[in-house]
């Protein structure tokens, strides 16, 4: 199937590789987009998806899909919302919000851990099976009530589910409202994104279903009692489940969005817009830059590699050069997904995909076409 959209001419090299990528057979159905000075410069998609019922059909503008971890961009900038408009201070106690948090020798944890991997939460201690992430309820109390795996805000361990739960419970608590409530009303609204987390059946029919991939995502030389293995033991994912329902209305805020590459990056644009775009501000400049308080620094403890962890996002660094400028923060998800926000550009970048690539952090398909639109920049 033909790629479509648009496209300006500057960034022709852009939809060249992206239409590489489906001739390649490396994508399958896919969409991305570029966002520079509040502009839509790169919107295109192409492909084919399967539907609910098994209908196969092209991957259309209004498809969307789950994107995995890059919900979790959307559930920080629930949080950095409320912040900034003093409902939450990120430097508080979680047990401030949520009182119940403080049991087993939580009390010292604070909001700006749950939104760095760093409060010692990365997974459940207790069994729990796939369809107990429909029950928030059961998520957030055995989450309360559970013992840290290491001394908060020393050093990051990837919360690869739990973050969303940790952080949209403190949204819940201080707001009112649930958090896929909070960012439907507060940030997609008023921006008009096509973005859900927690996803009405009005959307269904356009819902495209993730490729799986074969392997797991636990890395196979991790040992069986390491930080890594217990992250992700309970429960264990199979990437179909999100194909399903009960995923798709259940609001998980660190893996159950639904969107495409447009309403990803139109969200996101506001943190590389200074905190306000298409004419709407939520953040101020000072609110952004709270992201780049670096929170840790170093070898994570689930992932494989090197992470610069801010309030809500990864940040630029040597060992994981994301972009040329030094004000961008990112993230992506299981199998490829991706946004980055650049500051200093005034850009913001999204990527996302059915079929997912190997591994957590999925391969390069979404990089080449970040590091094509940033030379395209560069050339002028």
């Amino acid at each position: 199937m033909g790629v479509e959209g648009i496209c300006q001419d500057r960034f022709a090299a852009v939809k060249a590789l992206f239409e590489q990528n489906f001739a390649s057979g490396d994508d399958v159905g896919a969409s991305v987009a570029l966002i520079i000075d509040d502009e839509v410069v790169i919107d295109l998609w192409g492909g084919t998806a399967t539907f609910d019922g098994g209908i196969e059909k092209p991957w259309e503008r209004d498809t969307i899909i789950n994107v995995w971890s890059t919900t979790k961009t959307m559930a920080a900038l629930s949080a950095l919302v409320l912040a900034d408009r003093g409902e939450i201070d990120v430097d508080a106690p979680v047990a401030r919000y949520w009182p119940e948090f403080a049991a087993n020798g939580k009390q010292g944890v604070l909001v700006r851990h749950l939104l760095s991997h760093s409060a010692g939460l990365a997974g459940w201690q207790e069994p729990m099976m796939p369809d107990d992430l429909y029950d928030w309820e059961k998520c957030t109390s055995m989450l309360a009530a559970q013992a840290p795996w290491w001394e908060a805000g020393t050093q990051s361990g990837y919360h690869a589910i739990t973050q969303g739960y940790l952080v949209g419970e403190v949204v819940r608590r201080a707001s009112g409202a649930t958090v896929g409530s909070f960012f439907a009303d507060e940030i997609a609204g008023p921006l008009g994104a096509d973005f859900f987390i927690g996803t009405p059946a009005t959307a269904d029919a356009r819902v495209a279903h993730v490729i799986a991939p074969q392997g797991g995502i636990t890395d196979p030389n991790a040992t069986a009692d390491s930080i890594a293995v217990r992250t992700m033991r309970y429960p264990k994912l199979d990437a179909s489940a999100s194909s399903t329902i009960p995923w798709r209305r259940a609001e998980i805020p660190a893996a159950g969005g639904h969107g495409n590459a447009r309403s990803v990056a139109t969200v996101q644009s506001i943190v590389s817009h200074a905190g306000q775009a298409n004419g709407v501000r939520l953040l101020s400049e000072a609110g952004v830059a709270r992201i780049f308080d670096e929170q840790t620094y170093g070898q994570d403890l689930v992932l494989p590699g090197v992470f610069r962890l801010g309030v809500g996002y990864g940040l630029n660094c040597p060992e994981l050069p994301i972009s040329p400028n030094p004000r961008t923060c990112f993230w992506g998800g299981w199998g490829g997904s991706l946004v980055v926000n650049d500051l200093d550009a005034r850009m913001t970048f999204a990527y996302v995909m059915n079929r997912m690539g190997e591994g957590t952090t999925g391969d390069m398909r979404a990089g080449g076409l970040l590091m094509t639109a940033y030379a395209a920049l560069a050339a002028g």
